[in-house]
């Protein structure tokens, strides 16, 4: 199977440390171990983090134009421009000169880009299967948080893109209600997934709950640090529960230094650490510091992320109180699914509450260590990808050298 896999956001530099990057090379690197070749089209593939990604010998990665910073309304030009070269760089690749490969693409794969509107269309011109997988209603988000300046286009590229891809993948049912509201059809929900091979659980038997000054029961949180991660009512929780706590914030982003000033103002500085941006290869032993794991969503409209966090949590064997938000119910509390503790969005105490139970627990932490990484198994990225490409009428190749995860 020969694969291009299509990324063009400028925000993600798909051999970077953030969320988005973790997901593009966890998608491609169970492509690979499906032994498909993969043409990386993209824009950006600066940073470091994934070398070893890089150098697999059956991938390939394709810069597209950079799209750069500016006023907003040049850089959406960019970045249409940007996705524009994908039918250019696509025809080249498809009749395969100069790229080491023997035969045309089997199925172009595409992350949904803001501008994005290209590698489907081309795709159904040229009777070539595409997957299109949705994470996030682009267009809403692109003009709550940022700016987007000509929304009508943003829209029509949506929706041409999802209506000439062959499938589409939402993470989450708000997702795929949003891409089939603009003419995608079918639309499949297959939330994300974790690489259990990566995130596994600690050696170290579980805190015995019990006050130990060399050894603080620990709460953490993985993730960007912005103001929808509610990473300041983990802040309050902390206050709460008092001295013999400490925190572990894994991440970086805009609310960094705010979040620092909040700490100190609630009087926790001194049992909060923070490890700033790392790569996803330092995320494993670091979640294996935590003793309990939080994704503390403050209360949100339209919920409609599948978060990475939560699976990397589960795979890792930890216990984990979530906001009830969107899909986290039916992710810790579905069927054949883990057993987390669920709280109201944006309230410390319950959060505090919930992760003393915990600590006043140890049986049950133990038992959902076991609980927790089975639920993962079935949620690793080698099954996602197969549930993905069996969404498509002409799965086009059977696995071939994968090593499967039981």
């Amino acid at each position: 199977m020969r694969v291009a896999y299509v990324s063009t956001d400028p925000g993600i530099d798909v051999l970077g440390t953030k969320g988005a990057s973790v997901h593009v090379q966890a998608v491609v690197a169970a492509l690979l171990r499906r032994g498909a070749e993969v043409d990386l089209l993209t824009p950006r593939a600066d940073e470091t983090a994934a070398a070893d990604l890089a150098a697999h010998p059956r991938l390939r990665i394709h810069r597209l134009p950079r799209v750069g910073r500016g006023e907003p309304a040049a850089r959406e030009r960019a970045a249409r421009a940007s996705d524009a070269s994908v039918a250019g760089l696509l025809n080249e690749l498809h009749a395969f000169p100069g790229t080491r490969s023997t035969r045309p693409f089997d199925l172009v794969y595409e992350r949904y880009a803001l501008w994005g509107r290209t590698a489907t269309g081309w795709a159904a011109a040229r009777g070539v299967p595409s997957l299109l997988e949705v994470n996030a209603p682009l267009p809403v988000e692109q003009a709550r948080h940022r700016v987007l300046v000509d929304a009508p286009a943003a829209y029509d590229a949506a929706r041409a893109a999802l209506t000439a891809a062959t499938a589409v993948i939402g993470v989450s049912p708000a997702v795929s209600d949003w891409a089939a509201s603009l003419g995608a059809d079918p639309v499949t929900t297959i939330g994300n997934g974790v690489d259990t091979r990566r995130v596994v659980p600690a050696a170290r038997p579980v805190h015995d709950g019990r006050p130990d000054p060399a050894r603080p029961f620990t709460l953490g949180f993985v993730g960007t640090l912005k103001g929808w991660h509610g990473v300041d009512t983990l802040l309050a929780a902390l206050a709460l529960l008092g001295p013999g706590h400490r925190l572990l914030v894994v991440g970086d982003g805009p609310t960094a230094t705010d979040l620092r000033a909040t700490a100190d103002r609630l009087g926790v500085a001194d049992r909060v650490t923070w490890t700033g941006a790392v790569p996803a290869t330092a995320v494993p032993a670091l979640l294996q510091e935590m003793d309990v794991a939080c994704a503390p969503y403050p209360p949100l409209d339209g919920f409609y992320f599948s978060p990475l966090k939560v699976t990397e949590y589960l795979a890792a064997g930890l216990p984990v109180v979530a906001s009830d938000v969107g899909g986290l119910r039916a992710l810790l509390r579905g069927p054949g699914g883990a057993g987390g503790d669920l709280v109201p969005p944006g309230d410390a105490a319950a959060l505090g509450d919930a992760v003393a139970d915990l600590r006043d627990d140890v049986v049950r932490r133990r038992a959902l260590r076991a609980t927790h990484r089975r639920a993962a198994l079935a949620l690793d990225w080698d099954h996602v990808v197969e549930a993905s490409l069996a969404t498509l009428p002409h799965p086009p190749v059977s696995p071939t050298g994968a090593t499967r995860v039981a």
